[in-house]
């Protein structure tokens, strides 16, 4: 028997419980409003446009194929007419058919990778074909996006079972491994040098630590009896420490340094890391057999109806889920010019890695709220509360 993790967390906290679930509706209420006329792609985001009477309404704005597949990832989950509903007919691995047909013409490698991770998932006959594409475009000798290669790993593992992926699947484990600087535990944002400017090397943000940390656990899950131990313990340190950086009102850091595993800078702080990418990758580290980090999962979902940040503000708090609307808003943000805050902070802790120039802090408070929100938050949010293993 599959336990979600919805319910779960309904025998736990029916508060928190309820939150979900209000979450949860509001994805699927607004997820079909993302689709593209013709029901063949999602948008990059939807923008919140203010009306002269104060209301909120959304406009699309351009197009995401990896958006679009990780909305199939999630949506999988959904039993088959709630599928249709919110692919404009279509189940998701008849979705994921469409963004198969679709990969002679990717050239990201992360859209491919989650693509075929999208393929394995939904069970699709030509997953063989959406490994070969991740295989063309990812060059060994070649160092990737942290994330991208998370996603590679990812795909990889849940294809291991059905497609020969054993030398590629080696492959992406070692790299990600190999990325590490030192002992830290935290992630880079490349894992290798030549595709960041000296000054910002050493700054990593948040999906750079979830994504690895998930695929490496899901990598130690796919294995033989005795798994990965490598593999686990590298997830193991990463989760422990971002869960001992998260802040008291359930914050999610943003910029991390990789090579001492602190702090940058904190914001902003964002709505999909609070509901679904934290939640994904602590939820698949668990299932995996690792640390059960469901307080931190829990105290994280709580800011998303208690921000502290926009507590105190002149204009009173504004909310960040919007039921009727289908949206929950993008971040809470500094609102400094040209994101001059994380500047100052990566360029200054480049040469002294503990500098924070607390001043910083008091001029540019975080009391902006970005009113935007993009269909893969709504899709890892799927996947992290609908999912779950027997």
């Amino acid at each position: 028997m599959t336990i979600t993790r919805l319910a779960a967390l309904g025998r736990e906290e029916p508060q928190l419980f309820a939150l979900a679930q209000r979450l949860l509706a509001v994805a699927e209420s607004g997820l079909p409003s993302m689709l593209l006329p013709g029901g063949e792609a999602f948008t990059f985001t939807m923008a919140g446009r203010r009306a002269p009477d104060g209301s909120w309404a959304l406009e699309r704005r351009g197009t995401s194929t990896r958006y679009a597949a990780i909305t199939a990832l999630g949506v999988r989950y959904l039993p088959e007419d709630r599928q249709r509903a919110v692919l404009g007919g279509r189940t998701a691995q008849e979705f994921t058919g469409l963004l198969v047909e679709s990969l002679p013409a990717v050239t990201s490698l992360g859209d491919a990778a989650l693509i075929a991770w999208a393929a394995a998932e939904t069970g699709h006959p030509k997953l063989s074909d959406a490994v070969a594409r991740v295989e063309a475009l990812d060059d060994d000798g070649r160092p990737q996006y942290t994330v991208e290669a998370a996603w590679v790993l990812s795909a990889l593992a849940a294809a291991r079972s059905t497609v020969d992926v054993e030398r590629r699947f080696t492959t992406a484990r070692d790299r990600l491994l190999r990325a590490r600087v030192g002992n830290s535990p935290l992630f880079p944002h490349a894992t290798g040098p030549g595709l960041l400017p000296w000054y910002r090397e050493h700054v990593s943000c948040f999906a750079d630590q979830t994504y690895p940390l998930q695929a490496l656990a899901r990598a130690h899950a796919c294995g033989d009896a005795g798994g990965d131990p490598e593999a686990l313990a590298a997830a193991e340190a990463c989760a422990a420490r971002i869960c001992e950086l998260q802040g008291d009102g359930g914050q999610w850091w943003w910029h991390y340094d990789a090579r001492t595993g602190g702090v940058v800078e904190g914001y902003p702080v964002y709505s999909v890391h609070q509901h679904a990418m934290a939640p994904t990758a602590l939820f698949d580290l668990a299932d995996a057999g690792g640390t059960d980090f469901g307080a931190s999962i829990r105290k994280g979902l709580r800011w998303m109806t208690d921000v502290p940040e926009l507590a105190a503000r002149p204009a009173g708090r504004e909310p960040l889920i919007l039921d009727a609307l289908g949206a929950t808003w993008r971040k809470v943000y500094r609102g400094d010019p040209k994101k001059a805050v994380r500047a100052v902070r990566g360029l200054g802790t480049r040469v002294a890695p503990n500098l924070r120039l607390k001043a910083l802090d008091r001029l540019y408070r975080p009391v902006s709220v970005d009113r935007e929100c993009r269909p893969y938050e709504f899709g890892w949010m799927l996947y992290a509360w609908q999912g779950g293993r027997g």
